[in-house]
């Protein structure tokens, strides 16, 4: 067997981008040692919960060759629906007067449900009707966006912030056990049943097979039409259980909620490994991607520095990981 000689090149195009977080985030902890604590660390983790669930759904798209840009704007709009129907009976500004409070689990399952219609009509656009991925979920977006519109200013709320949740809807967001948030725990949990989807199920390898090659995958017997439309579906379905969990993590929703959410959710997957060609991606990757750039934004705050910096630190490690992505790519054919 021909032992692996180490190359410097290959190393830093492989983990160039972790090298660079690592220095910013000891650059951060120079100015401000009180970055490196405890609480931090359950803050950076508590913040980066929803937004892991969106990255896992969009990893799906991307893994599977496709696109999604309606993520975000489906968060708003499952956290409004959400937040609606967790509302106490007693609470002066419910959202529905005549409605009693119900159950936790009927606002958890209307966002599901609000996330996987979502999913199954960019779906059946993008595998059925041959619309482009870009154009279709674009399109999705503004869809899901005015009708969130429309329904959080419908009387009597009239476009005002959603709130008076029942305790245990809000536990979900701010709620520990054991000392650790359960926002952690649900996010760690739906992390280990996306790994084992994507690695140890058929459904899975067929996401790889049709990402990879979607010609090879529809000549081998797979039917790229129901992966597609199974893969949009996943997604939406976390989307919506991500803008569920946001509106009891803030305690609060409006129809802004989840702006840019579908961005920050592609870079993370890029960074984390995921190929803008498709076919390639991984859980472990995304959650480091996550947790980079939620380390990137907390950091830039906690130190005193513009928002707007975040952007601009954003926008170039985005443009670093497609570059590197796009090498590995040339180099591999």
């Amino acid at each position: 067997m021909q032992k692996k000689t180490f190359r410097p090149k290959d190393f830093m195009m492989n983990y160039a981008l972790y090298l660079i977080m690592l220095l910013i985030v000891i650059i951060i902890a120079c100015i401000s040692p009180k970055f490196i604590s405890l609480r931090v660390i359950r803050d950076i983790l508590t913040q980066s919960s929803t937004k892991m669930l969106v990255a896992l759904g969009c990893m799906f798209i991307i893994v599977s060759g496709s696109a999604d840009l309606s993520g975000g704007r489906v968060v708003g709009l499952a956290a409004v629906v959400s937040g609606s129907l967790a509302q106490q009976a007693a609470y002066a500004n419910k959202f529905w007067p005549n409605m009693g409070e119900l159950p936790v689990i009927v606002p958890i399952l209307a966002s599901v449900l609000v996330g996987l219609l979502v999913g199954a009509c960019n779906g059946y656009a993008v595998a059925k009707l041959k619309v482009p991925a870009f154009l279709a979920t674009l399109g999705m977006q503004m869809i899901a966006y005015g009708v969130n519109c429309l329904y959080f200013n419908k009387a009597p709320n009239n476009s005002q912030p959603l709130g008076g949740y029942k305790e245990s809807f809000g536990n979900l967001g701010t709620g520990s056990l054991a000392g650790i948030p359960i926002l952690v725990m649900i996010a760690l949990a739906l992390c280990a049943v996306v790994w084992i989807i994507q690695t140890r199920t058929c459904l899975g390898r067929e996401i790889f097979a049709v990402g990879g090659n979607p010609n090879a995958a529809r000549v081998s017997g797979i039917n790229v039409f129901k992966i597609l439309m199974i893969t949009y579906m996943i997604a939406g379905a976390l989307y919506g259980f991500a803008g569920c969990l946001e509106a009891a993590r803030t305690g609060s929703a409006t129809s802004s909620y989840g702006l840019s959410y579908e961005l920050d959710a592609i870079a993370s997957c890029i960074v984390g490994g995921c190929s803008a060609s498709g076919g390639i991606g991984s859980v472990p990757g995304v959650i480091a991607g996550v947790l980079i750039f939620n380390v990137i934004n907390y950091g830039l705050t906690f130190i005193g520095l513009s928002s707007y910096w975040q952007f601009v630190v954003k926008g170039l490690i985005i443009i670093i990981a497609v570059a590197i992505d796009v090498r590995k790519y040339a180099a591999k054919n």
